[in-house]
């Protein structure tokens, strides 16, 4: 690959993975299970991005491995409807032929594991989005750096990637413990926790005690959240994530998290008072989030716009079991394949959202210039609801 010998992609791209191996110490390569590639939405790439795509899969890259998607920045077949912008659209459309070119999968979700690449415990993968490696790490117990968007292509075209950071069990160990004392019902509770940890741990490895019981779904807004006001990658939580019995958290720096902090965490989140839209679904929502959307939607009516997002396999399985029927009778919409955060909300009129997301909380005002209001599914609905 190096000497050129499988052609000039492969060799930049092995290149790539050498080159970042040499920076980390990696004493080599090792092959990987899947990948997801990040770096999709028109909004994030823009034209540098489509060139770069359209020149790969002109000149015939071709992924070896499972290689899954991150979100684009619109709904891929109802674009039209939620009311995307149509030049947007035409770039967008662009991107995803030339990353299907190569052999991608385009199922575009930051919930890879909810739409069939699900890798195993200890398995080494390579995957891009950071709350997506967080769960893969963390929930799953499988082994990845959060890559960036061309390292994580370059694993897919070439099989392999650098043995280095989260691959390695001493790597693998907690810094700090998080003693939590807050009571957390829902799933923002989890996201506010998570904002709050990120903050002070950065790049650390939390160990977690005090959560009991905890569903996935509350698990994927805690590292989500973590990954966006920090950047960790990696969480243990006591009881509950598959390492933590192996992890000796003995004599370790404590944080504690009490109701204090979590209410001061949602005074921080909330930017904005009176949303134009509510937006669930970041990352993308699980059957059993939309089935809860559904729940508290059937019979009511919106007086204001709601989505959940989601990837196209839950979309399916949520029409099958009538839950979008009853969330669009409502007024609400199911939208696959892409979120508020990579999603170009700013131009179709929106100024403030309604979120129960701590990672999108932390984005959306830098990304997509929006004010924020932060809070609970009940909280945010009583909003809207006529």
């Amino acid at each position: 690959m190096l000497s050129g010998e499988q052609g000039e992609v492969i060799e930049r791209m092995s290149r790539l993975l050498v080159r970042l191996g040499d920076i980390y110490g990696a004493d080599r390569m090792i092959p990987v299970g899947s990948v997801q590639v990040a770096g999709v939405s028109y909004k994030s790439i823009g034209d540098p991005g489509l060139e770069f795509l359209e020149d790969y899969a002109g000149k015939g890259a071709k992924v070896r491995i499972l290689t899954y998607l991150n979100p684009p920045g619109m709904d891929l077949e109802n674009w039209k409807d939620l009311g995307f912008p149509e030049d947007f659209a035409e770039k967008q459309m662009r991107i995803m032929k030339a990353f299907r070119k190569m052999g991608i999968i385009t199922t575009a979700t930051c919930t890879p594991y909810l739409a069939g690449n699900l890798p195993r415990f200890g398995e080494h993968i390579a995957w891009s989005e950071s709350s997506a490696v967080s769960f893969a790490n963390s929930v799953i117990g499988a082994r990845t750096n959060r890559e960036g968007g061309p390292s994580a292509l370059a694993a897919a075209l070439c099989g392999v990637t650098p043995n280095y950071g989260l691959h390695l069990d001493e790597k693998r160990k907690p810094n700090v413990v998080v003693k939590v004392s807050a009571d957390l019902k829902f799933n923002s509770d989890f996201g506010a926790l998570g904002y709050h940890v990120g903050k002070q741990v950065k790049k650390g490895i939390p160990y977690f005690r005090g959560i009991e019981g905890a569903n996935t779904d509350q698990l994927k807004a805690l590292g989500a959240a973590m990954a966006a006001s920090g950047a960790v990658a990696l969480y243990h939580v006591e009881n509950l994530t598959p390492e933590a019995h192996l992890m000796d958290p003995k004599g370790l720096e404590t944080i504690e998290v009490g109701e204090k902090e979590l209410k001061e965490t949602y005074g921080k989140l909330n930017t904005g008072k009176d949303p134009d839209i509510i937006i669930f679904g970041c990352p993308h929502a699980s059957l059993r989030e939309i089935a809860a959307l559904a729940g508290k939607l059937e019979g009511k009516r919106l007086k204001k716009p709601v989505w959940i997002c989601t990837s196209r396999v839950m979309r399916e399985a949520a029409n099958r079991m009538g839950f979008t029927e009853v969330i669009e009778k409502a007024g609400g919409k199911v939208v696959a394949d892409t979120c508020m955060v990579v999603s170009p909300i700013e131009r179709m009129g929106y100024k403030t959202t309604g979120v129960n997301s701590g990672k999108a909380a932390n984005y959306l005002p830098g990304f997509c210039k929006q004010e924020v209001v932060f809070g609970n599914i009940d909280e945010l609905l009583k909003r809207v609801l006529t």
